[in-house]
């Protein structure tokens, strides 16, 4: 077959259009913000992953553009040789201090980085473990790896168990796990994690790019708010949601690090985050640590966010985070939803198989810190309106 026929082929996005429920590539022409102008009208952001609003702060858009008068726009090169500034040096000492590891790494993307650490850490003989609601770029870590991977199921830790008494005690293994899971906005279940990691001689690396700035003491992550940091061997996390920037980032012992400084591929052949990304994340890290409240502030939005809908009756998936799914079951009920939503002034995102089980899809509602009262009731009035229109409300 020639190589480009496979493109002509009848396609799932090419059927959504036809249909008028494509939900995707719509086109921002505002700011990353609690309201935003979409396609020439006024939308509610329910969907963006910019958790603690920092997108637009002052503080952080200005250190991005100081950067860029110090720095230039790029850096050309990768860390290894002409693209390390001092500016990453410093992001990465007060990453490390932040979560409480000895050392940190960054990489360009938050994709990368688990590309990049995965490839480098889990060895021809390794095995990685893996929670089946992981994140792709984990998945495509580990294929990008030499290692073997695993998975168990969702937050299943007899499965989990059964995977590890599976595997040699003495072999290399690694327990890979969202802290928090994008799309239903659970957490894992960290302290049993551990603790079988412990007794049959894992390490655990847990993908904190929904969790850091979110949950634990002052937004520090996952393994900060079980109070186990010391017993978590790696953590990723991302640039591109509480950071306010684009980037990311692997934290750990000093020894780890500088193994994977030297081991990864995706750190060595790739340029480095540009002067604008860095100094904004650097910027919103210390906005976050200075204003721990606006955590508080977050949470308690959820919460708003979720009484609200329980109380017109829309089936909401609960969780202790800020994101809040409700269900909406078919595929084509989800997307022709979405689309109304949308049309009324409300974006959310579409959670479709293999996301979620076949039958029980959602739509996932994202906060910001700086989403207000009134804003969420308007939400909530529209989102229930529509679903009870098509009779997915509980009466």
């Amino acid at each position: 077959m020639p190589l480009f026929k496979k493109c002509d082929a009848p396609s799932l996005a090419n059927e959504l259009r036809e249909k008028g429920v494509y939900p995707y590539h719509h086109e921002l022409e505002s700011r990353q913000d609690a309201e935003v102008i979409m396609e020439g009208k006024r939308r509610i952001m329910l969907g963006s992953n910019n958790y603690l609003g920092l997108t637009v702060d002052p503080e952080v858009t200005e250190a991005g553009i100081q950067a860029i008068r110090q720095y230039g726009t790029g850096c050309s090169g990768s860390r290894f040789l002409n693209g390390t500034l001092k500016l990453h040096t410093e992001l990465e000492k007060t990453l490390a201090a932040f979560t409480g590891y000895e050392s940190a790494i960054v990489f360009s993307t938050g994709f990368q980085s688990n590309l990049g650490l995965l490839a480098a850490i889990v060895g021809r003989n390794d095995t990685a473990i893996c929670d089946r609601e992981n994140h792709a770029s984990i998945y495509d870590g580990c294929k990008l790896s030499f290692g073997r991977m695993t998975r168990y199921h969702h937050n299943d830790m007899g499965d989990l168990e059964a995977k590890l008494a599976c595997l040699p005690l003495d072999s290399g293994k690694l327990i890979v796990t969202d802290g928090v899971f994008s799309m239903s906005g659970d957490v894992c279940r960290l302290p049993d994690i551990v603790e079988l990691a412990e007794k049959y001689q894992a390490r655990v690396l847990v993908d904190d790019a929904h969790g850091l700035g979110v949950i634990g003491p002052g937004g520090r992550g996952t393994a900060a708010y079980f109070g186990l940091t010391d017993r978590v061997d790696l953590t990723m996390g991302t640039f591109s949601k509480s950071l306010a920037s684009l980037g990311g980032f692997c934290a750990g012992s000093e020894r780890v690090v500088d193994f994977i400084r030297h081991s990864s591929r995706p750190y060595i052949f790739s340029a480095s985050i540009t002067p604008a990304s860095c100094a904004t994340a650097l910027a919103a890290l210390r906005v976050i640590e200075r204003e721990p409240e606006r955590v508080e502030r977050l949470h308690s939005l959820a919460a708003y966010l979720r009484k609200g809908l329980r109380k017109r009756g829309v089936p909401i998936l609960e969780a202790a985070t800020p994101i809040v799914p409700f269900y909406t079951y078919e595929v084509y009920d989800t997307l022709d939803i979405a689309r109304e939503l949308y049309d009324r002034g409300v974006y959310v995102n579409p959670v479709l198989p293999p996301a979620c089980v076949p039958g029980e899809c959602l739509l996932r509602c994202s906060l910001m810190a700086t989403l207000t009262e009134a804003l969420l009731d308007e939400a909530t009035e529209i989102i229930a309106s529509v679903m009870d229109a098509r009779g997915l409300t509980r009466k």
